[in-house]
């Protein structure tokens, strides 16, 4: 069984950064994609990063050149670093683990998920 679980999220003015993490346990992170999803309330979750097993990495068009992913395969951590931080940008984070080592950016390509941890942006 594949837990992950994630941590660092929380309240932040506009313009300001945060460091997500996610930890795996139940078998290693190192052979497969990683992916990050948000979903805001009234909204369908959404594709943020993923990572493949190799460390190719593809973003979300709305993050790309602010937001950055990498993985610690020997910690089996992915981490989803955040910069320059939107109010649109605000949502609950979800990190989820595919179900092969490419990218994949579709929700039915993961298979475990994360319970997901807030993350509220001020104006």
């Amino acid at each position: 069984q594949v837990q992950l679980v994630e941590s660092g999220g929380g309240l932040v003015q506009a313009g300001g950064s945060l460091r997500l993490s996610c930890a795996a346990s139940g078998r290693t992170l190192r052979l497969y994609a990683m992916g990050w999803f948000r979903q805001a309330p009234g909204k369908e979750r959404e594709f943020v990063s993923s990572i493949t097993w190799s460390g190719s990495t593809y973003y979300a068009d709305s993050v790309k050149g602010r937001f950055a992913i990498s993985r610690d395969n020997a910690k089996n951590t992915v981490y989803l670093q955040m910069d320059s931080l939107k109010p649109e940008d605000t949502a609950v984070y979800y990190c989820a683990q595919g179900s092969a080592g490419t990218i994949q950016t579709g929700v039915n390509a993961y298979n475990y998920w994360g319970q997901g941890t807030q993350v509220t942006v001020s104006s």
